[in-house]
């Protein structure tokens, strides 16, 4: 064998048994168990970025950004509360539960969100004080739990979202460990401290659209039917899904992609299971369409929602609005690189970290534990979300004034085109410089 160096192969590692998936085997291998993590797929899957705008030029006249207007106002559930929800912004908040989050972290999305004005929502594990009392509009998550669930928060809300799935865990359950089950969690849950809970994955009372009806019925009647219904879903069939939840009465759909996020689940959902949020957008407007709903019942797209460019083209493809999870906790200040050296403690990295369930976060965002929370300001923490949700509707107001747009609800897919084959045939706009739509007949 020659000792010259320029003769010798360079190694070649697997691609199907990479690092990360060698460092999965030998971790099960180890402890027998699952892993559990939070946070969305990690994977890349064509997403937003994978489509652009045809901004005006000859054939498309432009708005002028410091002249006239472009209208971000949307009304969310109008087709049969008394009270729908008026926003200024279509860009909301999430379902975060108290428990996965501190409270002041709740509080800090109330400020931000209110001042922003728009809307929150509780998550898991009831209603908070924090919360409602710096939240101008709440939607209250009705999940398969119903921990914390009582007939008197629901009248305190302004909607009520019904959780039938998730995108990060559709047809799967949440977790909470015990070392996040403080003694107000676990008041407010009904649950004993410090052990571990896991949220059902279905409804105990109904199993299937009929029982969703009545359902939804049993809610309007305990709030006088003011409050604007939602049904979330996951990602994992939307057309069947929003055609089920609008023909049982739904105000509002809401429709997770698989990058969305949440705060504990096992890791092979967050990766195999649903599909990405940019194939589900065009099947759920479908459905819309073809009951002759489209616009009367809203659509609420999430599941890695970063931009006012993502807020823009998820408009364009036919939502009302959008709602943000992870994004507004990295905007309050999770995953900091400031504490990078504590994160490196925990054996990982700030831009990586994802063991929410642990409540070890040093930025004191997504923990229970008092010394952690203490280093979390919710008035900064609010000012800096508020910030970010009024750069995200400028930039989408930005983009919309270039299409010749006064309302980003005028967006619609003439305006967009697609860089890849795979965003194309999603999202149902042409690949750029063509205009093919794959699997679409007549080209």
């Amino acid at each position: 064998m020659s000792d010259d160096p320029s003769a010798r192969t360079t190694p070649r590692k697997s691609a199907t048994f990479s690092d990360d998936v060698n460092s999965d085997i030998r971790r099960a291998a180890q402890t027998g168990i699952y892993d559990i993590r939070g946070g969305g797929a990690k994977r890349r899957v064509p997403h937003f970025d994978d489509l652009l705008f045809l901004g005006a030029s000859i054939s498309r006249y432009p708005l002028e950004g410091y002249r006239e207007k472009c209208d971000t106002r949307v009304t969310l559930g109008t087709r049969f509360a008394k009270k729908p929800i008026e926003l200024d912004i279509p860009i909301t908040i999430a379902g975060m539960s108290f428990g996965a989050l501190s409270g002041p972290a709740k509080e800090a999305l109330g400020r931000g969100a209110s001042d922003a004005g728009t809307s929150t929502t509780t998550g898991d594990g009831g209603m908070t004080e924090e919360e409602r009392g710096h939240s101008k509009k709440l939607v209250y998550q009705y999940l398969p739990s119903r921990y914390g669930m009582n007939p008197d928060d629901l009248r305190r809300a302004d909607a009520i979202e019904i959780v039938v799935g998730q995108g990060a865990k559709p047809g799967g359950g949440g977790m909470l460990l015990g070392q996040k089950i403080s003694d107000r969690v676990a008041e407010m849950r009904n649950l004993p401290k410090g052990i571990d809970q896991r949220s059902a994955c279905r409804h105990p009372d109904w199993t299937g659209p009929d029982d969703l009806e009545i359902k939804i019925l049993e809610l309007r009647e305990i709030t006088n039917w003011e409050k604007p219904i939602y049904i979330k879903i996951g990602g994992a069939r939307p057309y069947f899904d929003t055609t089920l939840a609008i023909k049982a009465g739904a105000d509002v759909v809401v429709l997770d992609g698989m990058q969305g996020g949440t705060a504990a689940t096992q890791d092979v959902f967050i990766e195999h299971v649903g599909q990405p949020t940019l194939a589900c957008i065009r099947p759920a407007v479908q459905a819309l369409q073809d009951l002759g709903m489209h616009r009367e019942v809203q659509l609420v797209i999430s599941g890695g929602i970063r931009s006012g460019a993502d807020v823009a083209k998820a408009l364009a493809l036919g939502a009302d609005a959008v709602a943000i999870g992870t994004a507004a906790l990295i905007a309050l200040g999770d995953n900091d690189p400031r504490w990078e050296a504590e994160y490196n403690a925990l054996g990982t990295t700030a831009g990586a970290y994802d063991d929410w369930h642990e409540g070890l976060d040093p930025a004191g965002i997504t923990t229970q534990d008092p010394e952690l929370m203490a280093r979390f300001d919710p008035i900064a923490g609010g000012r800096r979300l508020r910030n970010y949700l009024n750069v995200m509707t400028l930039e989408a107001q930005t983009i919309a004034r270039a299409c010749g747009k006064n309302h980003l609800h005028n967006l619609e897919p003439e305006d967009l085109c697609a860089l890849t084959v795979e965003a194309s045939a999603m999202s149902g706009v042409p690949l750029s410089g063509t205009n093919w739509v794959p699997g679409r007949q007549g080209y």
